[in-house]
């Protein structure tokens, strides 16, 4: 018998039994079913269970918080339902019969983004890191950086460049392999569709602007202009989109027996020459268009507004799943303004959630069982995965999600009304500093004070004035 034999037993009977289960998998701290009578599921009971640290249902997948041990949980659940386990990807497939046309089209969106996230943070951190050694003057008074004074960092200065530019000049190549490899196509075409966006025989996106001339493939009857798409999202998705469509309708109608020489071609040499026609200009305008708008939000006279509601309004897209259509928003303002203004408020809300659980850690001192959940939810929401803490604790006593929201609120204003941006997306919580530009930084860390400190006194105090709010605190 497992160690978890006797609670698998019990999440079987309570999710309405083995019929009831579509597909099963888990990922870092969930187990992710999908099921096909949601009404079947006996909520209540499963969040009474000690093992479980909560629920929730997402994308079409109804979701049970283990924790850190979900895998050995998973493998004893399989054992005693006698279910045929399936890949996440598989789960994410079966998922899909359960949601509407936007909750489709935002879970393809995540999709795409999801596999790019660990390159993007690493550039993150390591654009911050060369901020600060090469722009901040800490030395001789505060007349010179630390690379100008040290050969040995001006030498680590340059060579961090190598990954930061691999990571977000080569952008496109990322995303068009992702949509490849998420459309089940063939990923090699899209990293070489990828390439061709960002080649050195291009002239450099960031060089448009100020060229005298551009210059063109000319074929006689028509001139292409040679311009290079590095940082840029939308062309390269909208090409990466296009190449997969047409290699599975060329697949369809070219006999197999000569399918490895027509189907590439077909697809990928099409693609390339309407990319840097079409595509590619009407993506620039409408990534630009969109960042703008954004950006023009952020610094107009009433950005406050805009930093507020954000600020308010971003742990409940979490619930949604919407905040997935932020990360295609955060990298166009990366490549278009040279840093992103909406990314850390994103991080002041993962860090607001997290406080709000230690208010609940404070008040609840007693309350060993409940610390198992807490203590961990509050680490790694401060480390930014806010899903334990959220659905864990937050939305359990409610009043704890109004006052983190209430502190994101507060902490975005203090960031857009001080002008902090962030180099690129990083790690969304405390860490999240090390991505900030450094002159922002002391701002930055002014409004990560705020987002602990007022959903910690905010939680107090709706305790103790009983802003239950559907809460299941007695």
């Amino acid at each position: 018998m497992g160690k978890f034999s006797n609670d698998a037993r019990q999440l079987l009977e309570y999710v309405g039994g083995k019929e009831n289960i579509a597909a099963v998998s888990h990922c870092a701290t969930r187990m992710r079913f999908v099921l096909r009578d949601t009404k079947k599921a006996d909520v209540k009971k499963i969040e009474e269970m000690k093992v479980v640290k909560g629920t929730f249902t997402q994308a079409g997948q109804f979701q049970v918080i283990i924790g850190n041990e979900v895998s050995t949980f998973y493998n004893d659940f399989m054992e005693v339902s006698g279910i045929d386990g399936v890949s996440k990807e598989e789960v994410k497939a079966a998922a899909k019969n359960n949601m509407n046309f936007l909750q489709r089209l935002l879970a393809n969106l995540a999709e795409i983004f999801a596999p790019l996230i660990p390159a993007l943070v690493v550039g993150g951190l390591i654009l911050g890191f060369r901020n600060v050694i090469g722009d901040i003057k800490l030395l001789e008074g505060g007349t010179k950086t630390l690379t100008q004074v040290s050969q040995f960092w001006s030498g680590v200065h340059s060579f961090l460049w190598l990954i930061g530019e691999a990571i977000f000049f080569f952008l496109p190549v990322g995303i068009t392999w992702s949509i490849s490899k998420k459309m089940g196509t063939t990923q090699i075409l899209g990293i070489v569709l990828g390439i061709t966006l960002v080649s050195p025989q291009l002239l450099n996106a960031y060089a448009v602007a100020g060229a005298k001339e551009i210059p063109v493939w000319n074929f006689g009857f028509a001139k292409v202009q040679m311009i290079g798409y590095q940082a840029q999202v939308i062309p390269a998705m909208l090409a990466g989109f296009l190449l997969a469509i047409l290699e599975k309708n060329v697949r369809r109608i070219v006999p197999e027996y000569i399918s490895m020489i027509l189907v590439p071609f077909l697809a990928l040499v099409p693609t390339v020459l309407i990319a840097h026609t079409v595509l590619g200009p009407i993506g620039w305008k409408i990534g630009a268009a969109i960042s703008s708008v954004v950006y023009a939000s952020l610094t107009s006279s009433v950005k406050w507004l805009f930093a507020a509601v954000f600020g308010f309004t971003y742990a409940p897209l979490v619930i949604t799943g919407l905040h997935h259509m932020t990360n295609a928003i955060d990298l166009q303002l990366m490549g278009q303004f040279g840093g992103t203004n909406l990314w850390p408020m994103i991080a002041l809300s993962n860090i607001a959630q997290g406080s709000a659980v230690l208010a609940i850690i404070y008040l609840h001192r007693k309350d060993e069982e409940e610390k198992q959940i807490s203590i961990p939810a509050t680490i790694s929401c401060y480390l930014g995965v806010t899903e334990p803490a959220m659905f864990g604790i937050n939305l359990k006593y409610a009043y704890p999600f109004l006052a983190a929201m209430i502190g994101s609120s507060i902490a975005a204003v203090i960031s857009v009304g001080s002008g902090v941006m962030a180099n690129s997306i990083g790690v969304g919580g405390i860490p999240g500093i090390l991505s900030i530009k450094p002159q922002n930084m002391p701002m930055f860390a002014v409004a990560m004070l705020v987002a602990i400190v007022v959903p910690f006194i905010l939680t107090i105090i709706f305790n103790k004035r009983k802003v239950a709010l559907n809460s299941t605190e007695c």
